[in-house]
């Protein structure tokens, strides 16, 4: 009876460890994840549903990956200080994410620490603009890639156009001299059946 009540117990408590996402510390609906050296690749990818305060201070995040801190309904508490947040396009998810939490003076000390211009602005008051902003970069930054890849596209289709043309004019010319060479042949070989043909005498009496 003991051991099918440890036995129970274990199988009750298993879920809870194994939902702990590594190398994070769980306890009572906490999960602490500070000074683990994190950064935005190697953050946990998810969290226990029943997970009321996230630490994530003191580590390296430059930005949060979209939905990281949806579906959790018990959440109250996040702390992000302490990270060298880049503000640009990828911080527009954690700006959205403070902008709607009710208790909000929890997070004016959540400053980007880049770009340059923005360095030491708090990322709860960031306005669409100034984000914006540095999204323009990142588009223009692919549209150029994207223009010299199909200009490297376009110069290689000429190049085999090139090749092509220069490999018919090539075949066209094997081929006349082909007929040439053909047509010469039967002309000579005509000449010597004429030239060989042996002359009759028929005389007559």
């Amino acid at each position: 009876m003991m051991g099918f009540w440890l036995l129970s117990l274990l199988v009750s408590w298993l879920p809870v460890v194994s939902g702990c996402p590594s190398p994070c510390i769980c306890s009572s609906g906490i999960v602490d994840c500070s000074y683990k050296g994190l950064t935005s690749n190697s953050l946990p990818s998810s969290f226990p549903t029943s997970t009321e305060v996230i630490r994530l201070e003191q580590n390296n995040l430059v930005s949060i990956p979209n939905g990281l801190l949806d579906h959790l309904p018990n959440l109250r508490e996040v702390y992000l200080k302490h990270n060298p947040w880049h503000c640009d396009c990828d911080i527009l998810y954690l700006r959205s994410w403070l902008q709607g939490q009710q208790r909000k003076g929890l997070y004016r000390d959540v400053t980007c620490a880049s770009p340059e211009p923005l360095e030491g602005r708090v990322i709860l008051y960031l306005t669409e603009d100034e984000l914006v902003t540095t999204c323009q970069y990142w588009y223009c930054n692919l549209a150029l890639i994207s223009q010299l890849c199909l200009f490297v596209f376009i110069v290689v289709q000429g190049i085999l156009l090139i090749f092509i043309i220069l490999s018919l004019r090539r075949f066209q010319k094997i081929a006349r001299e082909a007929r040439r060479t053909a047509k010469e042949l039967q002309q000579n070989s005509e000449t010597y059946t004429y030239d060989h043909i042996p002359l009759c005498n028929y005389d007559r009496t």
